[in-house]
C-alpha cells in the first residue's frame, strides 16, 4: 500500500514545485519588445542573457528569468524592469512599482518601466497617474501601438466628462468650480477649443483680461478662421489696451466682412489712438525736395515720432491757411505741441521754405520736448567753446543754434560759419530728424 502511495505523493510534489516555479503572466499584461537601440549598446554576452530573461518573463518562467537578471546585475538598464515584470506575474504590484520607479530613476528613457507602471496605475483605478505614463511613453515614441490608444481613450473620455461637469457648474452659477473644472479638462487636452473659450469668457467677465487673452489666443490658434472667436479676441485686446495686436485682427476681420460698420469704426478709433495716418503721396517727395517747406517738416516730424511724442492736451491752435494743405493734420499736431510756430495772425504759411536757423530752432524745441518725456541728450561740445562767425549773440536764433550745435546735431563749417539763411534740403531734414531718433533709441 505504501509503495503505491509514494509515487502518487511524489507526483503531487512535482506538480506543486512546477507550479511554484512556473506561473503564466496575466492575460492582460503587456510588456512589449525590448528597444533595439538600447539593447544594441550592450555587450554580446549581456544581450544574449537579457533576451533569454525577457523570453522567460513572457513565458511566465519567473525563476529562470530571475537567475538571468541577477547574472546581468543592477547596473544593467533592464535589471529592475525585468524584476518589475516578474513581480507583476507573481501578483506583487507594489513591489513591481518600486522596481519600475528604481529603473526610471537611473534610466528614464526605458519606456518598458513606464509601460509597467501605467498598467499598475490603471488596475488600481488611478487614471491620472496612468495618463502621465502614457504621455511620457508617447514623447519617446509618438506612435507607440499600445500606449497611444490607451492615452487617447483616457484623454477623450476625461475631457468630455470634465467639460460636461464644468458646463453644469456654470449653469448653476458656480463660476469658481466651473473654472477649476475647465482647467482640469485642459490638463488632459491642452488644445481644447471649448475649454479655452469658456475660460476666456469667464476671465473676461471677471476683469482678468490678461488671462482671458491667453485663452483667446489658444482658441484662435486652434480655429484661426472663426470670425466670432476672432472678434471676441480683438475686442478683448482692445479692452486691454493692446491696440497694435487688436488692429491686426480687426483688419483681417474687415477683409472677411468689408461692410461691417462696427469693425470700421473700431479700426478708425485704434488708428487715431496709435497716430496711424494714411500718408499722402506728397510725403514720398520729401527726400527729393531741394528746399524743404514748413508743411513737409510738420509731416516728417509727425510720422517719424508718431509713437514717441504725444498729442498736446487742450484745444488745437486756430490756423486759417492750412485747409488746402496735404499736411493739415500733421501741421495741427506739431503746432499743438509748440514745435512749429503759428504766427500771431493765425497763419502757418505751409509753403514757406525752412532755413538752417529755423531748422535749428525746430530741432531745439523737439529736443526740449523729448527731454521732458525722460529722454537724455548729452552736450558733446561745451557751449562756451562754440564760436559762430555769422550769427551774433543778439540774434533771435543764436541760442537754439548754439545748443543744437553743442549736441552735435547740426554743425558749423570749417570757417565757423553756420549759414543761417541757407535753405534745408529734404534729405538734410530727414538726416537730422533720424539722428535725433537714433539718440533716444
Amino acid at each position: 500500500m505504501v509503495k503505491h502511495i509514494f509515487p502518487f505523493v511524489w507526483g503531487i510534489l512535482l506538480i506543486s514545485w512546477s507550479c511554484a516555479t512556473y506561473q503564466p503572466p496575466p492575460p492582460s499584461l503587456y510588456m512589449g519588445e525590448l528597444p533595439p537601440a538600447a539593447v544594441a549598446e550592450l555587450t554580446l554576452d549581456d544581450r544574449i542573457i537579457l533576451e533569454d530573461a525577457w523570453r522567460y518573463i513572457q513565458e511566465g518562467r519567473v525563476k529562470k528569468a530571475e537567475k538571468r537578471l541577477n547574472k546581468l546585475g543592477s547596473q544593467n538598464p533592464f535589471y529592475y524592469v525585468g524584476l518589475g515584470y516578474v513581480s507583476l506575474i507573481l501578483d506583487y504590484p507594489q513591489r513591481a512599482a518600486q522596481y519600475f520607479k528604481a529603473s526610471l530613476a537611473e534610466f528614464p528613457e526605458i519606456v518598458q518601466a513606464r509601460i509597467g507602471l501605467a498598467q499598475i496605475y490603471q488596475d488600481e483605478g488611478r487614471e491620472d497617474l496612468a495618463f502621465i505614463e502614457y504621455r511620457e511613453i508617447l514623447k519617446v515614441n509618438p506612435e507607440h501601438p499600445w500606449a497611444k490608444p490607451q492615452f487617447e481613450e483616457i484623454r477623450t473620455r476625461k475631457t468630455e466628462e470634465l467639460q460636461r461637469e464644468a458646463d453644469n457648474y456654470l449653469r448653476t452659477g458656480d463660476t469658481e468650480k466651473g473654472r477649476e473644472t475647465y482647467l482640469k479638462a485642459l490638463y488632459y487636452t491642452p488644445n481644447s477649443t471649448e475649454a479655452h473659450l469658456a475660460l476666456a469668457k469667464i476671465y473676461r467677465e471677471e476683469g482678468d483680461l490678461k488671462k482671458a487673452l491667453v485663452h483667446y489666443e489658444a482658441a484662435t490658434t486652434n480655429i484661426p478662421q472663426n470670425k466670432e472667436i476672432q472678434k471676441e479676441y480683438a475686442d478683448t485686446l482692445f479692452q486691454a489696451g493692446e491696440l497694435k495686436n487688436s488692429l491686426v485682427i480687426y483688419e483681417d476681420l474687415l477683409t472677411k466682412d468689408p461692410g461691417n460698420s462696427e469693425i470700421q469704426e473700431r479700426l478708425e478709433t485704434i488708428k487715431n489712438r496709435l497716430g496711424i495716418f494714411k500718408l499722402p503721396s506728397q510725403y514720398d517727395s520729401i527726400p527729393f525736395s531741394e528746399a524743404v517747406s514748413k508743411e513737409e517738416i510738420a509731416a516728417l516730424l509727425s510720422v517719424k515720432f508718431k509713437n514717441i511724442i504725444d498729442k498736446a492736451a487742450g484745444k488745437p491752435p486756430i490756423i486759417i491757411d492750412i485747409s488746402t494743405s496735404w499736411a493739415s493734420q500733421f501741421i495741427l499736431h506739431t503746432a499743438s505741441l509748440g514745435i512749429l510756430d503759428v504766427y500771431p495772425n493765425h497763419t502757418f504759411q505751409p509753403k514757406k521754405v525752412i532755413t538752417r536757423a529755423e531748422m535749428a530752432e525746430i530741432l531745439f524745441r523737439l529736443v526740449e520736448r523729448l527731454k521732458r518725456k525722460g529722454h537724455s541728450f548729452i552736450q558733446q561740445i561745451p557751449p562756451d567753446r562754440i564760436q559762430i562767425a555769422d550769427v551774433s549773440p543778439g540774434n533771435y536764433y543764436y541760442r537754439p543754434i548754439l545748443l543744437i550745435v553743442s549736441y552735435d546735431i547740426m554743425d558749423l563749417a570749417r570757417d565757423r560759419t553756420f549759414n543761417p539763411n541757407q535753405a534745408v534740403s529734404g534729405q538734410e531734414a530727414i538726416r537730422l530728424v533720424e539722428l535725433i531718433l537714433a539718440l533716444i533709441q
